[in-house]
């Protein structure tokens, strides 16, 4: 009598735990591109460092990071191996099989598109999260007059010698906050065209990839029915694989640009 295999170590698990994990950071998306709107904000990227610090620094927004970071591992080895399954299993080759006449280029390319996102995230995450918590990021300090709103900005290349971290305070009617600068670290990021090119691949690759993995991971966990396919559908097409994608993208351009 033969043992039935574990649901999460079959290959239908695989699926169903890269379709949760791929709902998550779907849900993670959202926040981050609410977050990462303030760097259109005229204020010399106050609002911005304000919500970095919190971001990195609120012990349930750090919980849900590690989740995040392990749910991107999960994600891509799960796709790996799912991947080369799939291609050891086939009976037939590519050359007697027309997969254009029955899926999406996107659906059959998903491999690709996941390839070049972790690249983008690795780039990303070496940029910006390492940066800000490892590496040489500028400093700045805002000085908000509390009557007048009047706001004085000091910005360093260094972090100064006597900077214990971030603080926020008032002093004499002034309001006072200092703070790593990652603002500018974006800023002086993206005026080379070379990381702008691969920020806009990336977020190509996050369309295409969202398109058809959103709805996807709805028909794998078993929400497939059809008056929510359209639902589904249309926030996956419109909001995923265009909306989200396009604002991204119009980070590095703006600062490419215009600042």
């Amino acid at each position: 009598m033969s043992k039935s295999k574990p649901v999460l170590t079959s290959s239908l698990g695989k699926k169903l735990i890269m379709s949760l994990t791929g709902l998550f950071l779907c849900t993670f998306l959202i926040v981050h591109l609410i977050g990462n709107l303030q760097l259109f904000k005229d204020d010399a990227g106050y609002a911005f460092n304000n919500y970095a610090y919190f971001m990195t620094h609120f012990t349930p927004i750090k919980v849900v990071s590690y989740l995040l970071y392990l749910s991107i591992i999960v994600h891509a080895v799960y796709a790996l191996i799912l991947t080369t399954k799939n291609k050891a299993a086939r009976p037939i080759g590519y050359n007697q099989y027309d997969g254009k006449a029955n899926s999406a280029w996107n659906s059959r390319n998903m491999g690709i598109l996941g390839t070049v996102l972790l690249i983008f995230i690795v780039t990303h995450m070496q940029n910006f999260w390492f940066q800000y918590k490892f590496g040489t990021t500028p400093y700045v300090e805002y000085r908000t007059e509390l009557a007048t709103g009047n706001q004085e900005v000091l910005q360093l290349d260094d972090i100064p010698s006597d900077y214990n971290g971030y603080a926020q305070y008032q002093d004499a009617g002034f309001e006072v906050v200092k703070s790593k600068d990652l603002y500018r670290q974006v800023a002086v990021t993206f005026q080379n065209p070379l990381l702008v090119g691969l920020y806009l691949l990336g977020m190509a690759a996050l369309a295409f990839h969202l398109i058809h993995g959103f709805q996807s991971a709805f028909q794998t966990i078993g929400f497939n029915h059809r008056r929510y396919n359209g639902i589904i559908r249309t926030i996956g097409v419109w909001v995923f694989g265009v909306i989200i994608p396009i604002l991204f993208a119009s980070m590095p351009l703006y600062f490419y640009f215009v600042k």
